[in-house]
């Protein structure tokens, strides 16, 4: 099995980009032709239909940060790109997967998808398909429990990632900032 869990080595960029035809293909195209490693992909609009998000785990390993950072902002319809720390950011990705269910073993599966959060979306005679929204590592350890039931389909969204939010009161900040 191959290796998921990103490493020192990955980093997460969020890179917003006017919502028009052809962006996805222009960023995919440069990350091609330069032979960037994409660790992770996913792209959907913001809440301003404008523009979309798009959040990609790179491979730092083959090619510095900065060259990647540099070549996507010469991409006209890219506007802003945020490296996010992952000590820094919430990550989250989606999981879904058709699993082997017999009646005799289904209990079991139920509550392992319960542990993890998860919801069934689709029965079958002897096979369940769920569903799980976590952090990939927990994803990765999901998946690994799961494997043990008998993976039918598996298939994963990629990494989604915002940058965490304050979290000093707005009146704290500026008494802390006299203080010293």
């Amino acid at each position: 099995m191959a290796e998921r869990r990103p490493s020192a080595r990955h980093h997460i960029l969020s890179v917003l980009v006017e919502n028009r035809a052809g962006v996805l293909s222009r960023v995919a195209a440069l990350f091609s032709r330069r032979g960037y490693n994409i660790f992770s992909l996913a792209v959907a609009p913001t809440d301003d239909a404008r523009f979309s998000r798009i959040t990609v785990v790179v491979d730092v390993e083959s090619t510095p940060l900065e060259q990647i950072t540099k070549q996507l902002h010469k991409l006209v319809n890219v506007l802003k790109i945020t490296e996010l720390d992952p000590v820094d950011a919430v990550e989250r990705e989606l999981l879904l997967a058709t699993v082997s269910a017999p009646p005799e073993r289904r209990s079991q599966v139920i509550e392992l998808v319960d542990l993890f959060g998860g919801a069934i979306v689709d029965v079958g005679a002897e096979q369940l398909t769920v569903s799980v929204s976590d952090t990939p590592s927990r994803l990765d350890d999901f998946e690994d429990l799961v494997r043990s039931y008998g993976i039918i389909e598996l298939q994963r969204t990629g990494r989604v990632a915002l940058a965490k939010v304050d979290r000093t009161p707005s009146r704290l900040r500026s008494v802390s900032g006299r203080i010293a």
